[in-house]
């Protein structure tokens, strides 16, 4: 199966002009045919295309699906972003495919890289999201300091920071994160959090974590974290 994304195709009926190029000049594809459009919104939509073209190919709607994400919790990443931006959008990339709810660009005291194109961050994101057949496009969030971003989560969930420094308590988050809660991962920039941020975390009630024995770079930290979220929940259900 190949998949479309049309955020608006209820409103328009109409491919934007990226996938109507895809779909017209690199996939030959032509009226009468069919295809598989998300929203990014939670719902698939089997359509018929009458009129293939390039820049803006219209469709007619045959019947709509909706695929809620699997996972059955909230998983928000909130992460430092990278020096190198390719990097950084290799793991969205992966993340989206795996599967995350919410992401959110860190600013910390550390940071190497204080400013992303999110345009860019989003179109991988879409991309993912359009590979691995999901129907929910994550939440982009613009970078943001870490007190902000630590004062703005409720207690209503697991909130966990991935700490290298022995300078911290540090607990194994494998054996701390519960499966089928609500959970935010937050990793830090590569040269880590610094001890004050570690105390303005703990305050809001985060608790620094570690993610095995090896020390991980922060797009493998990242990931590491959202995988095994999900491989904890899959536990938590059978």
């Amino acid at each position: 199966m190949i998949q479309f994304y049309a955020p608006q195709i209820l409103e328009t009926g109409i491919l934007p002009e990226a996938d109507s190029a895809h779909c017209c000049r690199v996939l030959r594809m032509k009226e009468r045919d069919e295809v598989f459009v998300t929203d990014g919104k939670g719902s698939r939509f089997r359509c018929a295309i009458v009129d293939a073209h390039p820049k803006h190919t219209a469709l007619e709607i045959i019947s709509e699906e909706k695929i809620p994400t699997h996972w059955g919790v909230k998983i928000t990443l909130a992460v430092a972003p990278t020096k190198s931006s390719d990097r950084m959008e290799w793991m969205l990339e992966k993340a989206v495919e795996i599967g995350v709810d919410r992401v959110v660009l860190l600013k910390c005291r550390r940071s190497e890289r204080k400013v992303m194109k999110l345009d860019r961050l989003e179109k991988v994101m879409i991309s993912a999201m359009k590979q691995s057949l999901k129907g929910v496009l994550p939440e982009l969030t613009e970078v943001s300091s870490l007190e902000n971003f630590v004062g703005s989560i409720g207690d209503d969930c697991q909130k966990f920071m991935g700490y290298c420094s022995s300078e911290y308590s540090r607990k194994e988050f494998v054996k701390e994160c519960t499966g089928g809660k609500d959970v935010v991962i937050m990793i830090g920039p590569e040269g880590d959090f610094t001890p004050e941020e570690v105390e303005v975390a703990v305050s809001k009630g985060f608790v620094p974590v570690t993610f095995g024995e090896s020390r991980l770079r922060t797009e493998t930290a990242a990931l590491y974290g959202v995988a095994a979220v999900h491989i904890l929940n899959q536990i938590s259900r059978d």
